[in-house]
């Protein structure tokens, strides 16, 4: 079965469909009517119309039915003398009136045990100079579909007054595919499906094996980068005329899939929303990233546009993120409309709560998300910064300064407002950035994306940030070590796995989030019950939420432990022990100390001091996050030295290991790495430096010329 494409939602709310059936579907190699594809064609569509949908066929195929009957006739009537002297085309036109007759016959045939009722309608190019031949047409058609008739259309070829080979476009249509076209939008179709004798477009000449299957079509990107293969063996029009007709219909707002009328059930796939053939539509590129057509083409875009970014004066890259911020405030009902639409897709799809939490954006998120934009924005300019000056020799200056990264992937799961968060660190530190959200956040990962790039100017480039909008598409962005630069993934410890097996380009971030917080002897008790309900309940499913709570075994001597597990479960906790929590409080064993429940639970163990809480953390962290509560300062510092983790905390909750509340604006994530940037990652975490020399004319001449100083002139900068 076909993946379900999540750009084809707009499907659910099809009601009139206009299928149009090709010449090369209708008929077999020799010409003869294909009764078997035409039987499944007459199935699907009794289906469509058991199911409330209204169906409209157009089809082909008389003129190739007409002239094998003409054939017979004439071979029946033809003395053998006749036969020897050279044959002479039929002449179309009588094709069409005989075989029209047979084909409609025919669909009458299919369609009677099927318990449905068609009707014939025989339209010319000339009838639609006639606007109250299109009024009478629309009420014809409208009448027949109450009656849950089948109008079945054809051009009629017989007395046509153009002539073959039919290739100009100066009618009003010119073929049975921009006739289909023409009639969606007159009948208000909300979709049309043309089918083919292949599954779809594809890059180049179906035959040819180096060919894809592209399944979305964005005219901006192929138009004129498609090579078609051959016309229709048999029909006039071929893979050309269905993408002209496609691109007419899907621009005035009428949505088209291309694909193979030889499969007996693609049309009821294609209204199942299933990825299968070719689908054209007008917002398809605001909705549908590059990287599907081309993975290598989107990440280069967005270097180009990167470089464009970092040219520009500081003040300009400034106001694009406050335009950026006024903009998601400006949009904030259709940016909760889209997100409250996801929530309730996930509910229903039975996603657990903690990634129906994360999913939503909750009242004032909007506002929260553009205020620490505009800090983004006031913040000192990161690019160009001297990180360091030396002077080499007399007259040989060389700086280290900060420099963009490139080009970033990030991939995420659940929250939409991670979107926003990376895509505005992002445009601060000059990089380019390629973004995979999860398939249930898709409406708000889009009308995000949307609001966001239409802020970006024209002389940056719309390819700054691209949205990858299906699972497919990352395999080969995985495979772009050349041209993308560092993949962030951002998501559960599986994702972030995968995502290190698949790829040879640098991976930043975590794969887990098993956060501790230690309360030792001496700590303060209402300090510690403040700290540690804080830390697990504030947002327990964030990756900095507590998952351990690790006590001191005094505590459980003078009653500490017992007010700990009390505050938390009266917040609605649900306690785990380890083997020594379990046995001595009765409590259900934990299912492992490495365990992250993203939810209101954890897991509690009491250890004899504060090595063996660091030789606990150390043997079952993830080197997140881990907070001790203490007033002994010298217990304090042990921790703090020891403990190897990305954030260590003295007498404050884990929450707080969060890019916006270490002042860094906004996190693209946060890194349990020891190489780069680790602990949450800002605007700093996406630079490197580069080296700026400005010399005198010194040349090296194994060194025989130059005289060193090495001088540290980086304060002098």
């Amino acid at each position: 079965m076909a993946a379900i494409d999540p750009t084809r939602g707009f499907l659910k709310d099809v009601k009139r469909i206009v299928i149009k059936v090709g010449t090369a579907v209708v008929t077999r190699e020799d010409g003869r009517l294909a009764l078997g594809r035409l039987g499944a064609l007459c199935e699907q569509i009794q289906t469509l119309n058991t199911q409330g949908f209204e169906v409209i066929l157009v089809s082909s195929g008389a003129v190739g039915a007409g002239r094998q009957r003409l054939r017979y006739r004439k071979l029946v009537h033809s003395s053998f003398a006749d036969l020897q002297k050279p044959q002479v085309e039929l002449d179309g036109k009588a094709c069409a009136a005989v075989g029209q007759n047979g084909l409609m016959a025919l669909y009458d045939t299919l369609f009677s045990p099927l318990d449905v009722t068609s009707a014939q309608l025989l339209v010319t190019d000339n009838d639609f100079r006639s606007p109250e031949f299109r009024k009478q047409l629309t009420e014809t058609v409208d009448s027949l579909l109450s009656f849950k008739v089948i109008p079945v259309f054809n051009e009629n070829d017989a007395v046509s007054t153009r002539r073959a080979p039919y290739e100009d476009s100066s009618g009003i249509f010119w073929d049975n595919d921009s006739l289909a076209a023409l009639l969606a939008l007159e009948l208000k179709a909300d979709l049309l499906v043309l089918l083919s004798d292949v599954d779809g477009l594809y890059s180049g000449p179906p035959s040819d094996p180096q060919s894809k299957l592209i399944h979305t079509y964005v005219k901006e990107k192929l138009e004129n980068t498609i090579t078609f293969g051959d016309k229709s063996r048999l029909g006039r029009g071929g893979m050309t005329a269905k993408v002209k007709a496609a691109v007419y219909a899907s621009q005035a707002g009428i949505p088209v899939i291309i694909t193979s009328g030889f499969a007996g059930d693609n049309i009821v796939k294609v209204l199942q929303g299933q990825r299968i053939g070719t689908l054209f539509h007008q917002d398809a590129h605001t909705w549908v990233s590059n990287g599907e057509l081309n993975a290598r083409d989107m990440a280069g875009a967005a270097r180009e546009s990167s470089r464009r970014l970092q040219a520009m004066p500081v003040k300009d890259r400034s106001k694009i993120l406050l335009d950026i911020a006024d903009a998601l405030e400006a949009n904030e009902k259709v940016i909760v409309y889209e997100n409250e639409a996801d929530v309730i897709n996930a509910k229903d799809a039975g996603y657990e709560a903690s990634l129906v939490s994360r999913l939503a954006l909750k009242s004032g998120k909007i506002s929260s998300l553009a205020k620490a934009i505009r800090v983004l924005a006031n913040m000192e300019e990161p690019i160009g910064q001297i990180l360091k000056r030396t002077e080499l020799s007399d007259g040989f200056i060389l700086d280290k300064t900060s420099s963009p990264l490139g080009v970033l992937l990030v991939i995420f799961e659940s929250r939409p407002d991670a979107l926003v968060q990376i895509a505005s660190l992002a445009i601060r530190s000059g990089n380019g950035l390629l973004l995979k959200g999860g398939k249930e956040a898709r409406r708000s990962n889009a009308i995000l994306h949307k609001v966001i790039t239409s802020a970006i100017p024209e002389s940056v480039g719309g390819g700054l940030i691209g949205l990858v909008t299906t699972r497919d598409e990352i395999p080969e962005l995985l495979k772009l070590d050349d041209v993308i630069d560092l993949v962030i993934p951002r998501g559960s410890n599986k994702l972030v796995s995968q995502i290190k097996s698949s790829t040879k380009i640098p991976v930043l971030g975590h794969a887990d989030g098993v956060c501790h917080v230690y309360v030792d002897k001496s700590a303060d008790m209402e300090m510690a019950k403040n700290i540690v309900v804080d830390a697990k309940t504030d947002y327990p499913a964030a990756c900095n939420a507590m998952e351990t709570l690790l006590v001191h075994k005094d505590l459980m001597e003078n009653g500490g432990v017992n007010e700990l597990l009390i505050e938390l479960q009266t917040k609605g906790v649900r306690i785990k022990g380890g083997p020594r929590a379990s046995s001595t409080l009765n409590l259900p064993a934990a299912p492992s100390f490495h365990h992250e429940y993203s939810s209101l639970a954890c897991t509690i163990e009491i250890v004899d001091d504060v090595h063996a809480a660091i030789d606990h953390i150390h043997k079952h962290g993830s080197a997140h996050t881990d907070c001790i509560i203490t007033q002994d300062r010298e217990v304090a510092d042990i921790f703090l030295r020891q403990v190897d983790s990305a954030a260590v905390l003295h007498n404050a909750s884990t929450r707080f290991s969060d890019g916006f509340r270490f002042g860094l604006g906004a996190e693209v994530g946060i890194s349990t790495s020891r190489i780069h940037a680790r602990g949450p990652v800002g605007v700093e975490g996406l630079l490197t430096t580069r080296w700026i020399g400005r010399g005198s004319g010194q040349v090296v001449d194994n060194d025989k010329g130059v005289v060193y100083t090495h001088r540290d002139l980086t304060h002098q900068a």
